[in-house]
């Protein structure tokens, strides 16, 4: 297991899977949810690209310290993922809260950016979700994750996949019930704590972008992406129909293969993008 220490001391854990030396994804997962929500995402890209997913702070095997958090600390902890990687530039894949990251990364450090996708995420945030993620942040503290997972289940599995997919969301997916209450809401605060002043800034990204959506997501409904699609001059729009916020699980096999496709296309960019400007900036892990 392969850790590192971020700027405020705190320990943030990651792995990387796929061709050693082949172009290189970041994956950064949603609230609550640890790297294993990628699993089948760094499974499908192996073949390659070398896949490093990595544990935000306050889930999975990273620290979970009791003091707050910020989505531009996370962003950080992810640059300090790809410096200890060895890595100058990647494919940036975010889904939810990670596609808030992946925002805060694209603009802050754009020399760190191949291409970025963007899954089941917003730009801002609408009120009833703030009111929905702090009721989520009560029933973590008075009744714990159980109490609180089974509902937000609801939000993210679409109803058709519901009994099916529930025993697997628990060890794989997004909200994953083994995390402690006051990391989960230190995430939560996190999200309602974000600068969004940052978002008019996404004009200025100049690599390609993904904003992927499912059709059925109630959490990050279509209107989120197609405004974040509208504002980012270099991206497209690809929504999964039948598809709700934990697609890159329940539909898993689609969006791999959107990924994938998109990913193709960007390297292929990026590398002429090296050559026209004669700076190899790739550098081997």
């Amino acid at each position: 297991m392969t850790y590192i220490r971020s700027s405020d001391g705190v320990r943030i854990h990651y792995s990387k899977t796929g061709r050693p030396g082949a172009p290189p994804v970041l994956f950064i997962q949603g609230l609550g949810a640890a790297k294993s929500g990628w699993a089948l995402q760094r499974l499908a890209t192996a073949p390659w690209y070398q896949a490093i997913a990595l544990d935000n702070r306050g889930a999975g095997r990273s620290d979970k310290p009791h003091t707050p958090y910020s989505l531009e600390q996370m962003a950080d902890d992810a640059i300090a993922v790809l410096d200890h990687a060895g890595i100058d530039t990647a494919h940036v894949v975010g889904a939810s809260m990670g596609g808030a990251i992946s925002q805060i990364v694209a603009v802050k450090y754009p020399e760190r950016t191949r291409s970025i996708t963007l899954a089941c995420t917003a730009g801002t945030n609408h009120p009833w979700r703030e009111d929905l993620l702090v009721e989520w942040s009560e029933n973590a503290k008075q009744g714990g994750m159980g109490m609180m997972s089974r509902e937000a289940m609801r939000w993210v599995i679409g109803p058709r996949s519901f009994r099916r997919l529930l025993p697997a969301m628990g060890w794989l997916g997004p909200l994953a019930l083994g995390r402690p209450s006051h990391a989960f809401s230190n995430q939560v605060d996190a999200i309602m704590n974000v600068d969004t002043s940052m978002v008019d800034e996404l004009e200025n990204i100049d690599v390609p972008v993904l904003v992927l959506v499912g059709n059925q997501d109630i959490l990050t409904p279509r209107g989120d992406s197609e405004e974040l699609a509208d504002r980012i001059p270099t991206a497209e729009l690809a929504v999964i129909s039948g598809a709700a916020h934990g697609f890159m699980i329940e539909h898993a096999s689609t969006f791999n293969r959107v990924l994938l496709e998109f990913l193709g296309r960007a390297e292929t960019a990026w590398q002429r993008r090296v050559a026209e400007t004669g700076s190899d900036t790739l550098k081997s892990a």
